[in-house]
């Protein structure tokens, strides 16, 4: 008799599904700690149509994916603050989803409209993870991993070797959004401040008057840079350009 043995690329993935719901587990802003099992089973709307907003995402890299998460409102820490304010239930999960993908490496992260985690469920290529708290049904987490080209894959990224040039495989998202983000600064904030903010609020923010600001593309730091008015208009003018391990820091 003779067994088959996984391939080291299904390995690979297999490992990439794994690490990637433990990364999401382990930030989820939840009242107790959350873990991820692998699930198996029946995905039928029993097993993942509970109660919770569900958070979807595409991540577009040299290994891309589209991910989705659902978790019970009642067991975030503040659930009882949200409402149609400023910040929705999404918003808080979407960390968990940049945490997720951050294992697939150097990429961009966008939103996906609710129909398209619906799809990711009815897509047999997609792994599916219960999240658990304490022992009890928490919620769920979806990832399904394809190539650049827009097919569930599950092939380990490409060697430095491979045939296909990085000025190819990039030419792939040419017309893909991303987002120029000027930031002159963070702070860390309640839900409960948030919701208390009215007109004439000051919030202090992290660094300094005169300071260099952040520029992001799709959240993702890739310059610095000093504000300056032109016309009428804000703009910023470059300082410095970072590269890639720079701007994972």
């Amino acid at each position: 008799m003779t067994t088959t043995q996984p391939t080291q690329p299904a390995l690979h993935a297999a490992a990439l599904y794994t690490a990637a719901a433990q990364a999401l587990a382990s930030v989820l802003p939840t009242a107790l700690p959350v873990t991820a099992q692998l699930h198996a089973g029946p995905r039928d709307g029993a097993a993942f149509g509970g109660p919770g907003e569900v958070a979807a995402a595409s991540f577009v890299g040299q290994l891309s994916a589209d991910v989705a998460v659902q978790v019970d409102a009642s067991l975030l820490a503040g659930a009882e603050e949200f409402d149609a304010g400023p910040v929705s239930i999404a918003d808080v999960l979407r960390p968990s989803l940049e945490a997720a993908t951050a294992v697939l490496g150097v990429g961009v992260l966008s939103g996906a409209a609710d129909a398209s985690a619906e799809a990711l469920l009815a897509d047999g290529e997609t792994v599916l993870f219960r999240l658990e708290a304490a022992g009890a049904p928490a919620g769920w987490f979806a990832l399904r991993l394809r190539d650049n080209g827009g097919a569930a894959t599950h092939r380990a990224p490409a060697s430095p070797g491979a045939d296909r040039s990085s000025a190819a495989r990039l030419g792939r998202i040419n017309n893909v959004e991303m987002a120029l983000t000027v930031e002159i600064g963070r702070t860390r904030m309640s839900v409960r401040d948030v919701l208390n903010l009215e007109p004439g609020a000051v919030v202090e923010l992290d660094r300094s008057a005169g300071a260099p600001a952040d520029v992001l593309l799709n959240g993702r730091l890739i310059a610095h840079g000093e504000v300056v008015v032109m016309d009428q208009d804000y703009g910023i003018r470059i300082t410095e350009i970072l590269d890639v391990a720079e701007g994972l820091n």
